[in-house]
């Protein structure tokens, strides 16, 4: 949220911002973000989901 000021962004530009695989995020990560709606994804790239902002205290 903070870099990307929630989105949309593409998973290539997370993994280089967090030094990691997109293909690990696509893997391992996303799936848990999803189910627990810290992440939404849509045409455009990846969003901070509505629990995400709720989680942090802030408001998209």
């Amino acid at each position: 949220i903070e870099f990307y000021r929630g989105g949309p962004v593409g998973i290539d530009a997370i993994g280089a911002t967090l030094n990691e695989e997109s293909e690990t995020l696509e893997d391992l990560v996303e799936p848990y973000l999803l189910k627990i709606g810290f992440l939404q994804r849509t045409s455009r790239g990846r969003c901070a989901g509505p629990r995400a902002w709720e989680h942090l205290g802030m408001s998209p």
